[in-house]
């Protein structure tokens, strides 16, 4: 989101001064002066370096064994160790190692699988530019990849059935998704699948739902009634970020912790509820002691917004509120632990 920004609006103005906007840092630069935001091809490349030194980042933490389940201490931050999920989190910390000693006394030896994992990436393909100059024939296999990524997807607002970034989607072997919010209709989202999912397989298209906390009851079960009768089988995913973004008094752009949660267990709800599953859940999110989501249980409130509201693009959970997001998940999820072998529901 901070390189490639979707806008409503092509200019922005403060003070009597009217200059471009802001469209992320693949494109023109943040601060309001004329010059910074004139497009400059330069900033492509350099999205393109940011990217690559990323996933090696992330590469040597995983082969350095970062991602080592008999090492969770590797995972724990400090200012963190004094939070209210600090005794939930290192609960779960001791009964992953209890069950991981037990398993491996079982089997009589380490299994290689705990010991690292596979990482993939995603983000919206919003500037074709960029995505197009990404997009390769790969050898030996048939078809364009999208080579940026592993999963691009659609956002909200470039979504049109007959616009250019569903062209280009419906040409990548990629699997590809889209996020689709309240105005979406059954009827609109079944014409997006007969284009993006014309082979129809299963999981290939993601659809990624914002409909926001106070919509999602109304809206959601129709959408996921019309595609089942289809034939279409995609993995849907949960957003329950986008749909609840508010403003405050001063202008801020924050979103409710408790709106966040009540969007995501209600599309577990209803999913479940119609012999379907929700596949996925997408936050926006930084291990960094951010002031930007207000909320959760370490009651950051529309006043402690100024103490660390970092973020140029969208308001993220900070760590603690994620964390608390992830135990609720896990918790739900319980729910669904197989009884004798049966599931609780079914799996679409």
């Amino acid at each position: 989101g901070q390189y490639a920004k979707p806008r409503s609006s092509d200019t922005e103005t403060r003070g009597g001064v009217t200059l471009p906007v802001y469209r992320g840092d693949l494109v023109n630069r943040q601060a309001f002066e004329a010059e910074e935001r004139v497009p400059d091809p330069a900033l492509l490349l350099r999205g393109y370096e940011r990217a690559g030194l990323t996933i090696n980042f992330i590469r040597a933490l995983i082969d350095g064994g970062f991602a080592d389940l008999h090492h969770p201490e590797y995972w724990e931050l400090t200012f963190a160790r004094q939070t209210p999920v600090a005794d939930e989190y290192h609960a779960m910390v001791r009964s992953i190692t209890e069950s991981l000693h037990f398993i491996e006394a079982l089997t009589g030896g380490s299994i290689p699988e705990m010991n690292r994992v596979d990482f993939y990436t995603s983000h919206e393909g919003l500037s074709l530019h960029y995505e197009t100059a990404l997009t390769r024939r790969v050898p030996r296999r048939q078809g364009w990849y999208n080579l940026g990524c592993h999963l691009p997807w659609i956002g909200e607002r470039t979504r049109a059935v007959d616009g250019a970034h569903v062209e280009y989607f419906r040409g990548l072997r990629n699997p590809v998704g889209v996020k689709i919010g309240p105005a979406i209709t059954p009827a609109e989202l079944l014409r997006l699948l007969e284009v993006l999912d014309a082979d129809r397989e299963p999981g290939d298209t993601v659809l990624i739902a914002r409909l926001g906390a106070r919509q999602v009851r109304q809206i959601l079960p129709g959408l996921i009634t019309a595609v089942a009768e289809s034939g279409h089988r995609p993995a849907w995913v949960c957003d329950p970020m986008h749909g609840n973004t508010v403003c405050t008094a001063s202008g801020r752009k924050t979103r409710h912790f408790e709106a966040i949660l009540d969007e995501l267990l209600d599309s577990i709800d209803i999913h479940e509820s119609l012999g379907s599953w929700l596949a996925g859940v997408h936050f926006e999110l930084t291990a960094e002691n951010v002031t930007e989501c207000i909320g959760g249980a370490s009651g950051v409130r529309e006043t402690d917004l100024d103490t660390a509201y970092h973020t140029l693009c969208d308001p993220r959970l900070n760590y603690e509120q994620a964390m608390e997001i992830a135990f609720a998940i896990a918790k739900r999820l319980e729910r669904n632990r197989p009884v004798n072998g049966t599931p609780s529901h079914p799996a679409a």
